[in-house]
């Protein structure tokens, strides 16, 4: 089947092309009027930049290697534009813009999944693009994840049209976003293994199943443990103690590992990412269960984000979902199938409205503008600070000034806090503390970096304030 241009493809377009210029600017402005932070934007900010000018990308602002952190070889991509573009918000704009560009994808697989039903697919687009993971995913500073979207909907689309060299390109781009998108695209080459059609369809899906896993363990074990000693920073999020605590309660308490699934809001968030889709992939759920390792590694977890709707974690699962409600829709006898789509459409609309940040919605998200006075004060107090100095600031003003080879988010250097492979450790003073020249802080610093100020103050001198900020360099 070929798709012809049409009405709806237009309005696809017309779709994402709305949402990336309205995130890219309301993010924008969210950034310059100081909304974002070290983590997780300043970090990226400096490990890119670290890159494009091809040095180490050794991230101060975090203490280990931005490959170290997560393999998010992906943004070798974005390497050239900070050849080109001085923007601090460069980033924050390609996060719209990929995220917005999945949406064409899935029209282009629900489209074809649907049998050519062209406004069913723009449905399904359209509920992609406003599904509350999506637009919360945007908003939370800058991730690599947001790439996921669109490898994973090329990834399916290639496959449903047995384009197979396009398949392994999008599979390629997924697994190089981060080490855990292979919980997902294992699932996802099982199911063109299962539904591939000829043989050489299953061969792919089978091949590309094994490669997700495999590129995972060298991620893990190779890359990051080579780059920070350790093969797996996050341990401490499963419970009951890590993996083998884990299978040993799983057999001796059950019931304690039912309890944890149960709790701390937990079956909340899984029905805010499935209702969206109106639940009808339940009908045919093999394709919406490409989903279910995403979300079951998020619901394990005791780090609270990951199992709330508001953060990045949540946007891998989205697309296998409402793909799978398309791939349910088409198994609904046809003179149902319009009030099918008109379920999704209203199911997608409504979960809008209660849990996104999208325009309309009830969900304020409260941000100051670039013309705040803090922040206009902040962008001319780091008028101040040479390019190439090193550098500790406060942590919403490192991602501004983040294009240089030593940058901290006060109180590091001079006393750790979340640094390093063990962001647990802290309180020593890191030896980079007498390499700092310049030190940025608020006029009216909070009384535990006043606190360590104090020790630190006699070896600079005042050279320029306003109002809201201070500027020290080294004497």
């Amino acid at each position: 089947m070929r798709l012809r241009a049409s009405w709806q493809a237009a309005v696809v377009a017309a779709m994402a092309t709305a949402f990336a210029a309205y995130f890219a600017v309301r993010t924008s402005r969210v950034h310059f009027g100081l909304g974002t932070s070290s983590y997780d934007f300043g970090l990226y900010e400096q490990g890119t930049w670290l890159m494009s000018r091809f040095k180490d990308p050794y991230v101060t602002l975090m203490g280990r290697n931005l490959l170290g952190d997560h393999t998010s070889l992906v943004l070798l991509l974005v390497v050239p534009l900070f050849w080109f573009v001085g923007s601090s918000a460069t980033l924050l704009v390609v996060q719209a813009c990929v995220v917005a560009a999945a949406a064409v994808f899935v029209y282009l697989a629900a489209a074809h999944v649907l049998d050519g039903d062209r406004t069913g697919a723009a449905v399904v687009a359209a509920a992609y693009l406003v599904h509350p993971a999506v637009s919360w995913t945007v908003l939370e500073n800058f991730h690599p994840d947001s790439f996921l979207p669109v490898a994973i909907a090329g990834a399916i689309w290639a496959a449903l049209r047995g384009r197979w060299g396009w398949y392994w390109c999008f599979v390629v781009l997924a697994l190089s976003v981060k080490e855990d998108a292979a919980v997902v695209m294992a699932l996802v080459g099982a199911w063109v293994a299962l539904t591939g059609g000829d043989r050489r369809g299953r061969l792919h899906g089978a091949a590309s199943s094994l490669i997700a896993l495999a590129t995972m363990l060298a991620m893990l074990f190779l890359v990051m443990r080579t780059l920070t000693g350790v093969t797996f920073r996050n341990s401490w999020r499963v419970p009951f103690g890590g993996f083998g605590g884990l299978v040993k309660t799983a057999f001796t308490d059950p019931r304690a590992v039912l309890d944890h699934f149960s709790s701390d809001g937990r079956p909340w968030y899984l029905w805010q990412m499935l209702a969206p889709t109106g639940l009808l992939f339940l009908r045919a759920p093999i394709l919406a269960a490409t989903a279910a390792g995403a979300l079951f590694v998020n619901v394990l977890s005791t780090f609270w984000y990951q199992y709330q709707i508001g953060y990045h974690y949540s946007i891998g699962p989205v697309v296998p979902l409402v793909l799978g409600t398309a791939w349910a829709v088409s198994r609904v006898p046809v003179r149902w199938r319009r009030a099918a789509i008109a379920w999704v459409a209203v199911s997608a609309a409504v979960a809008a409205f209660l849990w996104s940040p999208l325009p309309g919605s009830r969900n304020d998200v409260a941000t100051w503008p670039p013309s705040h006075p803090v922040a206009v004060a902040a962008r001319e107090i780091l008028d101040a600070v040479p390019d190439g100095a090193s550098v500790a600031a406060f942590h919403s003003l490192t991602p501004h000034i983040a294009r240089r080879e030593e940058i901290w988010s006060l109180p590091n250097p001079f006393v750790r806090n979340l640094y390093g492979p063990d962001v647990f450790s802290g309180g020593d003073r890191l030896p980079a503390a007498d390499r700092v020249e310049y030190v940025v802080m608020p006029a009216k610093p909070e009384e535990s970096l006043a606190a360590v100020w104090v020790l630190e103050s006699p070896a600079f001198e005042l050279v320029a304030q306003n109002r809201y900020w201070l500027v020290f360099r080294r004497r």
